[in-house]
């Protein structure tokens, strides 16, 4: 459906997008992730039209921008971070307009169409309403009604789920859950639970570069295969548990924890999830005359995958 390679995108000497190649299968959801800032919307703004990329190819379908730009747009539909609404229109009004735009003009096929959009935005009991008078999350339903005005192949979002409460994150995930049925779908977001209760398949950028890309069970299956230990000691030198535990064997990662324990010096332990080596460490610093205070194993979890991928110097 969609195959992009070695995207770039440079702002004069700033390379905001660096080489980034994806393929999207039809029907598959897509999530974007990376912290604020990696190029997800440079990236969606390249995949709409929007922006002229640098360098690198975009083709959707049989198509290729730039030459066949138009066509690939009238495939997709898109919502910006900020739904573009117009506060002063009611939202039956909004969608008409909207309607007329993009050349749906037919009374019946138009009445149809809103009530596809009503029932799937969940929209009957706003229609008569003021845009201006909607919560964000309803307006966000109304900016997606607008991107699936002209029942789309392609359904591009950035950040969907921005400034909305639980409640409203959930309603949005349903909605885009219920129409990637049917379309692909590619969403932008640094929300990683988000993704994972979303998507087919994640993709993770960082500073302008792909960093990760899998399915979201393969991702959830790497992470079980890390497991991290935690452990607290009283009475030791930083330096002198690194090296005697890093001693231990190949398999063994030893680093100070970023957040300390008040009650002593405290330790990550990466290590195979299949083996737990908590006793062969007891009986290890059981030698010395250190105390431990804390010895816990934990799997590692996405968000620690996402937070390695994505740090400053990863």
């Amino acid at each position: 459906m969609i195959d992009v390679q070695n995207l770039t995108k440079y702002y004069n000497d700033f390379c905001a997008v660096d080489g980034i190649s994806l393929t999207i299968q039809p029907g598959e959801i897509l999530g974007l992730l990376g912290p604020n800032g990696a190029g997800k919307t440079t990236t969606l703004r390249m995949l709409t039209g929007y922006y002229t990329p640098s360098a690198g190819t975009i083709r959707v379908k049989d198509l290729e921008m730039p030459e066949e730009t138009l066509k690939i747009k009238s495939l997709i539909g898109y919502l910006p971070e900020s739904a573009p609404l117009y506060h002063n229109m009611l939202v039956f009004d909004y969608m008409d307009y909207v309607a007329r735009l993009k050349g749906l003009t037919d009374k019946a096929a138009k009445e149809e169409r809103f009530r596809q959009l009503v029932k799937l935005c969940g929209l009957s009991s706003i229609m008569h309403k003021p845009i201006a008078t909607l919560s964000k999350g309803l307006k966000q339903r109304v900016g997606l009604a607008h991107a699936m005005m002209t029942d789309p192949e392609i359904l591009i979002l950035d950040e969907p789920t921005s400034g909305l409460d639980p409640n409203q994150i959930a309603e949005i995930r349903d909605i885009i859950r219920g129409i990637g049925k049917e379309k692909t779908i590619i969403f932008s977001t640094h929300i990683l639970s988000e993704a994972e209760a979303t998507c087919d398949r994640i993709a993770i950028i960082n500073k302008g570069k792909k960093v990760a890309d899998d399915s979201t069970e393969n991702l959830k299956q790497s992470a079980r295969q890390t497991s991290f230990i935690r452990l607290t000691v009283e009475g030791a030198d930083e330096t002198a548990v690194v090296e005697r535990l890093n001693g231990m064997g190949s398999g063994i990662q030893v680093s100070p924890a970023q957040t300390q324990n008040r009650s002593g010096l405290s330790f990550e332990i990466r290590t195979d999830a299949n083996k737990d080596i908590r006793p062969d460490l007891y009986l290890n610093i059981k030698e010395t005359d250190w105390i431990i205070t804390e010895l816990a194993r934990e799997s590692q979890a996405l968000e620690q995958i996402f937070q390695e991928l994505t740090q400053e110097g990863a």
